[in-house]
């Protein structure tokens, strides 16, 4: 009897089971293990690769297209970039520069063809680089030609003078320009160098100094209202940081916080302020300084929930070593916040090395190890300056990718914007972060997959020596190399 009972739970036990294992196998998807066509959308056959090379005339050159040929297993021992567009990270803003008084009253003094030169490098999709991400400054900075607030008439706490009068000459109209050629894609972030010098510590808007606690208020109210006459204008603006380079006592416009009163002003002032005035949609960015110290600065405000939930992401410069790990760090201790690297440029201006080489690969670098450290986007410095690497009032001269003689009206496109297109140009708003693998230390990569499923591969080789590479995905690859000091962008669609 013990037996048939045995016997029959035994066989209860195996129906069942293969009952499920039946059902489980209707519900596995009907794809063949290999199948890397299905998996991406389209078939891997070829790319098409954009190339900027020193000793050559390549500058976002189109060259002969890539076939794919089966590649199964990659050797170790050959350069190879193993792109796997089935893992995806952190999704693409944009790409971009500062549209500053001083880019815009370099280009007021250019001829009209020569302006419309540069609007269309820098902002058409097809013909120029197709940026779409861009900074300004609230107040004045030290590249503009003097220092300015917004309302400058001591204790206006209502801001009663308060107006953007200045900047309807240069600034609105360049930024206007912008938004016409960009469309849809384009976003502002505004940051501040400065209060007033009423409100400070210091009595003055350069030199450092401190907002005082009692104007902690009335500066939130600054910025509402720069927001909203910025709209008034159709402006839009995407996002404000809290201060441009907080720790920062310069020769020009600054200001001066310590984390906790960065902190404290989000939390009390800033973030409270757009909520009543229906600003909410506004990002708020803290600390948009250098890469040094950002996990401070960031946990300090994000470890606080009160101040957290006002706060989008942090900001980044590069100004004092490289420190990508750090930006890393930060991702993934608060990875539901954002990273922005919102300015970096070279310096000291001189004319004579225009053409140097290491301009653009101090951007490329930087542009991928940022990408692949989880930034959301890259915003340059200026887009433009003069034959002086200005205007700018406190003689703080410095490189911009283009450059425009005011005396002579010729455009300098240096390398630079070359590079910097290498990525603003192919990997589009929207787009998605992917592995991208290198087993060779000099091979620089990264890649992302655009909505429109085109995966894009931008790989840079800072040596004196060709790379010769292959580009590994699912199974298939293609071998190409890069020369010597250059940049190669590969769009497969």
């Amino acid at each position: 009897m013990k037996l048939k009972i045995i016997l029959s739970r035994f066989f209860a036990i195996m129906l069942v089971m293969l009952l499920n294992a039946c059902g489980n196998q209707d519900k596995q998807p009907h794809t063949p293990q290999n199948n890397n066509q299905q998996n991406l959308g389209f078939s891997i056959v070829t790319a098409e690769q954009y190339l900027t090379a020193k000793e050559s005339n390549a500058r976002l050159t189109k060259m002969e297209s890539l076939k794919f040929e089966p590649f199964n297993q990659p050797d170790e021992h050959f350069a190879t970039l193993m792109v796997d567009p089935t893992k995806t990270f952190q999704t693409i803003e944009g790409f971009g520069g500062a549209l500053t008084d001083a880019t815009a009253e370099t280009l007021a003094k250019l001829s009209p063809e020569n302006q419309e030169k540069i609007y269309t490098a820098y902002f058409d999709k097809k013909e120029g680089i197709g940026y779409n991400l861009f900074r300004t400054h609230i107040n004045s900075c030290d590249f503009s030609s003097q220092s300015y607030a917004y309302a400058e008439v001591d204790s206006d706490f209502d801001l009663r003078h308060f107006s953007i009068e200045r900047d309807l000459k240069f600034r609105i109209p360049l930024i206007k320009e912008a938004i016409k050629r960009t469309g849809a894609d384009f976003k502002l972030l505004a940051s501040p160098w400065s209060p007033p010098a009423w409100m400070k510590t210091n009595q003055h808007m350069l030199q450092g100094g401190e907002l005082k606690p009692e104007h902690y208020q009335t500066w939130a109210n600054y910025f509402v209202r720069f927001i909203e006459a910025y709209r008034a204008k159709q402006i839009p603006v995407w996002a404000v940081s809290v201060q441009n380079e907080p720790m920062a006592v310069q020769t020009w416009e600054s200001c001066v916080y310590t984390a906790e009163q960065e902190r404290d002003f989000v939390k009390n002032n800033l973030g409270p302020t757009f909520e009543k005035h229906q600003l909410s949609d506004v990002k708020i960015v803290v600390w948009d300084h250098n890469r040094g110290i950002m996990y401070q600065r960031a946990s300090t405000v994000y470890d606080d929930p009160d101040a957290r939930k006002y706060v989008w992401g942090t900001g980044f410069h590069w100004y004092t070593g490289d420190h990508f790990d750090n930006v890393k760090q930060v991702a993934e201790a608060f990875p539901d916040k954002k990273l922005l690297f919102t300015e970096g440029c070279v310096f000291p201006f001189n004319y004579d090395k225009l053409n140097d080489w290491n301009w653009g690969e101090r951007y490329g670098e930087s542009v991928i190890k940022d990408l692949n450290n989880s930034a959301v986007g890259w915003i340059d410095w200026n887009i433009v300056l003069d034959e002086k690497g200005g205007p700018n009032h406190v003689a703080n001269y410095c490189f911009a990718p283009v450059i425009g003689n005011t005396q002579t009206d010729e455009v300098i496109f240096m390398n630079s914007f070359y590079y910097l297109g290498h990525f603003s140009r192919f990997i589009r708003p929207g787009a998605k972060r992917i592995i991208c693998s290198s087993n060779y230390d000099d091979l620089l990569a990264t890649a992302a997959i655009n909505q429109n499923g085109s995966i894009v591969v931008v790989a840079m080789n800072q040596t004196d020596k060709e790379i010769p590479f292959k580009i590994w995905i699912q199974g298939k690859g293609v071998q190409t190399a890069l020369p010597a000091h250059a940049i190669k962008t590969t769009i497969i669609n």
